[in-house]
């Protein structure tokens, strides 16, 4: 006797205390999933008379079981490890990751999305490169293949957003500094190629503002996505010619800030919130290796399993489906402030 009618598999996955991966998984391919799984799965469908939309997802078989992922460069390893979690998750569920990326060219992104529309994947996870996208192209790929974009949004691209609330997390930081300390000046590119730069550099802005503060920012020059070495050489410029009203310095992101801590180190100054220290160095993302600088750096982390885990879940309800969302979804995640010992 069934309890109360399921609608999609969203649901199922709701009320069955089972992951959404694991029931693509076993709809898939029963034997794919253990005995137990399967038995737990196989209950549930009796209890909630769910029977998943066979001919959609027979639909999407003809479409293979790719799911393509895209990013915007794969050495980041921010993006390395975002990638991996979302690498394990659509294997989980029973496809095959094609994993991508554009090596921060905008002609690469374009070839990614020819060489996956050759393979007519059931779903595309995009991180997009950012300003330097020909927005035309990816408007074209998204219109013919079921697509969600992470990281970074592009206007009204795409079925789904999952990504970061910047304005919340730099306001978050730039309060922590504030009342901890002198106030911070922003040290960022001056034409940045991390996609959510102009996002972070606007918020700074507005976070200083609201607290009766001057913002200040140091715009170094580089265009590439060596980000240590960008900041490295910029640092140096910054600290040899005195151009700080402040000791406190807001890196736009944490390589930036990596590369700063080995300027300040060569030049001399101590980094850090303890007795002698010169200065403090904050940054953002929650690099990998934020932990293991020297010192450790204050930094806001991204929920990367969150935004990971939303964006898989977001694309197999478009295959399984077989259907546009009618609406975009647009999700952003809170960051968390990590304190370490640089501020």
């Amino acid at each position: 006797m069934s309890e109360s009618k399921i609608r999609n598999m969203e649901e199922f996955a709701s009320v069955s205390g089972i992951s959404r991966p694991t029931l693509s998984k076993y709809f898939n391919d029963p034997e794919s999933v253990r005995p137990t799984t399967r038995k737990k799965i196989e209950s549930a469908l009796e209890q909630y008379d769910f029977r998943p939309n066979i001919y959609a997802m027979n639909q999407n078989r003809r479409s293979t079981k790719n799911i393509g992922i895209v990013v915007p460069y794969l050495a980041d390893p921010f993006f390395a490890e975002i990638a991996r979690i979302i690498e394990n998750l659509v294997v989980a569920a029973g496809f095959r990751p094609i994993l991508l990326s554009s090596h921060g060219g905008p002609q690469q992104e374009i070839d990614n999305l020819d060489s996956l529309r050759s393979i007519r994947p059931a779903g595309v996870l995009m991180a997009p490169i950012g300003r330097r996208s020909d927005v035309a192209a990816l408007e074209s790929f998204c219109a013919e293949v079921p697509t969600v974009l992470f990281d970074n949004s592009i206007g009204d691209l795409g079925e789904a957003f999952f990504g970061l609330n910047n304005p919340q997390s730099i306001a978050m930081m730039v309060k922590y500094l504030s009342d901890t300390g002198e106030p911070p000046v922003f040290f960022e590119m001056r034409t940045p190629t991390n996609p959510n730069a102009f996002k972070r550099r606007s918020g700074y802005i507005s976070a200083m503002e609201s607290l009766g503060l001057e913002p200040q920012l140091i715009q170094i020059e580089g265009e590439s996505w060596d980000f240590e070495e960008i900041g490295y050489r910029g640092g140096l410029k910054t600290i040899t010619e005195r151009q700080m009203k402040t000791n406190t310095v807001l890196c736009s992101n944490d390589r930036l800030a990596i590369g700063f801590l080995a300027a300040a180190y060569e030049c001399g100054m101590r980094v850090g919130r303890g007795m002698g220290a010169a200065m403090r160095v904050a940054g953002f993302d929650d690099h990998p290796y934020a932990r293991f600088t020297c010192p450790p750096l204050t930094t806001v982390a991204q929920d990367y399993n969150a935004i990971a885990t939303r964006s898989v879940e977001a694309i197999l309800s478009l295959i399984e489906s077989g259907e546009r969302r009618e609406s975009r979804d647009n999700v952003l995640f809170p960051g968390t402030l990590i304190q370490r010992e640089s501020a």
